[in-house]
């Protein structure tokens, strides 16, 4: 445990689920962290063995809790995909392959304790916006940029979840329609063009682009990362800050889409407070600085927001789904 002084009181038995991996954590109702690990979610053992995962990890966590003296209360879980979140259900997540899983029930009845399932965005929003960078604001918008793009809308702590379990899914808003094709299937969405993966994909692209032979040769050796690896967008992001016209021009169009993107959002919600989340935000001001000015170029009658990273790194997942469940406990 790495709790202060006071190893008893109360304690959230928190879960942030993803495809690769389990975020896991013990958590105060202040938000403090006082045990936290790790643990393969291995997706491809298919959806049955990752709710066994699920359900023993949580199971082993209170334990650890009540050993050490304290007392877990609840639990809250987040996952990637279609969640119904009054319904407790996992409707569906190509990342973990859970279909129609009543998730909250099954961690419930195994605990014996209440229990709440979430969005792994919209509960990563929850937090930043409660404790971390959106703190001071009444309405955030919390933008994860990773692998796709996605958001919540948080409105005095509280993260909309849509008719169908299915809102903020920013990062399919046209913003290139003659861009390259989405995974939804649609060409042009912002996460065709602005996501980590599609700035390391341009950049790929870009790089074997070439009519002879020798300049496929040099660019080829631009496509590949120090140890032979597909550059990544943080890679791209560290040759463009370098000077490199290249991946100056993949991280430009890369950004300008992001600010049309995100100027939509800003016109739909209004929010005080952009928050930027997920892998590419370790960008920093690199990110933050030109896209804060194509944002304001892109504001007419519209207030500009604020636009801030995020504050509690890969901690929100556990923060949020550990705040989801004490608001189920006021309800």
């Amino acid at each position: 445990m790495t709790d202060g002084p006071a190893a008893d009181g109360p304690v959230v038995v928190a879960l942030d689920v993803g495809g690769t991996g389990m975020k896991c954590a013990l958590v105060r109702p202040d938000g403090r962290v006082v045990h936290a690990e790790r643990h393969p979610t291995d997706a491809g053992r298919g959806a049955d063995a990752v709710v066994a995962t699920v359900l023993e990890v949580a199971e082993g966590l209170a334990g650890k809790a009540r050993a050490a003296g304290l007392t877990p209360v609840a639990c809250g879980v987040a996952v990637p995909g279609v969640v119904d979140e009054t319904a407790g259900t996992a409707v569906w997540s190509a990342n973990v392959g859970f279909r129609d899983v009543p998730l909250r029930d099954l961690v419930s009845t195994r605990l014996a304790l209440p229990a709440a399932l979430g969005h792994d965005v919209r509960v990563g929003g929850i937090a930043e916006a409660r404790l971390g960078a959106g703190r001071d604001a009444g309405h955030v918008l919390f933008v994860a940029i990773g692998t796709g793009i996605a958001a919540a809308h948080v409105v005095a702590g509280s993260a909309a979840a849509g008719a169908h379990g299915a809102a903020g899914e920013i990062g399919h808003i046209l913003v290139r329609p003659d861009g390259p094709r989405c995974g939804c299937g649609r060409p042009g969405c912002l996460e065709a063009v602005s996501s980590a993966s599609a700035i390391a994909r341009r950049y790929a692209e870009l790089a074997g682009g070439t009519s002879t032979a020798t300049e496929r040769a040099d660019k080829a050796s631009l496509a590949t990362g120090p140890a032979g690896d597909p550059v990544s967008a943080a890679e791209v992001a560290r040759r463009a800050a370098a000077g490199e016209e290249l991946a100056g021009r993949v991280w430009r169009e890369a950004v300008e889409a992001l600010a049309d993107g995100l100027a939509t959002g800003q016109a739909l919600f209004d929010v005080q407070t952009m928050v930027l989340g997920g892998g590419l935000a370790r960008a920093g001001e690199q990110l933050l600085g030109p896209l804060r000015a194509a944002l304001h170029e892109r504001m007419t009658f519209h207030r500009e927001p604020r636009l801030v990273a995020a504050a509690l790194g890969d901690e929100a997942g556990c923060l949020g789904a550990a705040l989801l469940a004490l608001d189920s406990l006021e309800k």
